[in-house]
């Protein structure tokens, strides 16, 4: 086999991930969910025949890939590193692509080799409650007759492939694994729109707060929907790239039929992208939005307390004159000076809310 091409730096990282051990230093998984056991998921099939079993550790020994058909093995829990070596040695698979398989932190990427290629793209799910979204990292191997998938959790996100491959006559049966490979990359790609459509419904949801009683608690949620749109940009900017790359075919193993399917899923990438730039763009003017609403409530509470000074201001000054410590001062010996004083002082604050009131500055609507 010749060299293969690969598309990012060769120096292994074995103190990252140990390829000669199964212990496993952590209980959960990336997402912080509790790992289950791996699950081997074979499914070989035709045009007119379909069989899916499950596969054990044990089986793996005498496992041989059947040349006549169409395979497609699908791994549940990357976390155990022998079983994802030992099939990586059924399959021939490149050191490098065993690793970045156990690595589950991975941009979207692809790599070519002769007998097989390697991609990598993220999938996510969107948690509605909390506004955030997780993610898990799919990996595949596509063969000249055969698929691998990788996936970290057992979600059922490609059961309707399944139920796709269950039906007789189903066009996906009689097409190779590259058009399974398609359908997959599909399925992914679907899946970002789904997550998308949430973000926007819950970003106008957020919008039409905003605008009647904006609080601390819609910023928060206007940073978690930002932190999710950054997430999905970071998955699916590289992911055109992969879908690109494949669309070129340079190594021959997407099949003229299937072109044009994987030439619709880049076009749908694409509208995803600008899809989500345009939430993008309304989550920051909805951050505008905040910022506004909130300078202008310190700008209400400015004017009234403003209101309140300049209304004390007169008596303030009218106490201070008469209380200067002269013998000899107009009004002073007045029987009724004190009235006419404070009669004073309510006439200025009553003609000075008559301005105010005129100039609508008790008014919190301006």
């Amino acid at each position: 086999m010749k060299k293969p091409r690969l598309h990012r730096r060769k120096k292994h990282i074995f103190n990252k991930i140990d390829l000669t051990s199964n212990t496993q230093s952590d209980a959960t998984n990336a997402a912080g969910e509790p790992l289950l056991p791996p699950k081997i998921s074979k499914i070989i099939y035709d045009a007119n025949d379909m069989q899916q079993c499950e596969l054990s550790f044990a089986d793996l020994a005498m496992f041989k890939p059947d040349a006549d058909k169409k395979l497609w093995l699908n791994i549940h829990g990357v976390h155990d590193v022998d079983l994802i070596k030992k099939i990586g040695d059924i399959f021939h698979l490149h050191p490098l692509v065993v690793e970045d398989i156990l690595n589950t932190e991975q941009r979207p990427k692809i790599d070519e080799f002769d007998d097989y290629i390697f991609l990598e793209t993220r999938l996510f799910y969107y948690h509605q409650d909390s506004m955030s979204a997780s993610s898990e990292q799919i990996s595949m191997v596509l063969g000249h007759n055969f698929l691998l998938t990788f996936q970290e959790r057992s979600t059922g996100a490609f059961e309707p492939i399944r139920e796709r491959l269950r039906a007789s006559r189903a066009q996906i049966r009689e097409l190779g694994v590259d058009y399974l490979a398609y359908a997959l990359l599909d399925s992914v790609v679907d899946r970002y729109f789904s997550v998308l459509e949430d973000v926007g419904e819950a970003s106008e949801a957020l919008e039409e707060t905003l605008l009647l009683h904006p609080t601390n608690a819609e910023l928060h949620s206007i940073h978690q929907l930002k932190h999710v749109s950054i997430e999905l940009r970071r998955a699916v900017w590289p992911l055109r790239e992969v879908i690109n790359s494949l669309t070129r075919n340079e190594k021959g193993f997407f099949q003229p039929a299937t072109m044009p399917y994987l030439r619709d899923v880049y076009d749908h990438t694409v509208n995803f992208i600008e899809s989500l730039e345009s939430i993008r763009d309304s989550l920051s003017g909805m951050m505008d939005i905040y910022m506004a609403s909130v300078s202008q409530r310190v700008n209400l509470e400015v004017r009234a307390l403003t209101v309140v000074a300049m209304l004390f201001m007169p008596a303030t000054l009218i106490a201070g004159i008469f209380g200067m410590n002269f013998h000899e001062m107009p009004w002073l010996a007045e029987k009724n000076g004190f009235w006419w004083a404070i009669g004073l002082m309510a006439t200025i604050a009553l003609m000075m809310i008559l301005i105010f009131w005129r100039r609508q500055w008790l008014s919190s609507k301006t």
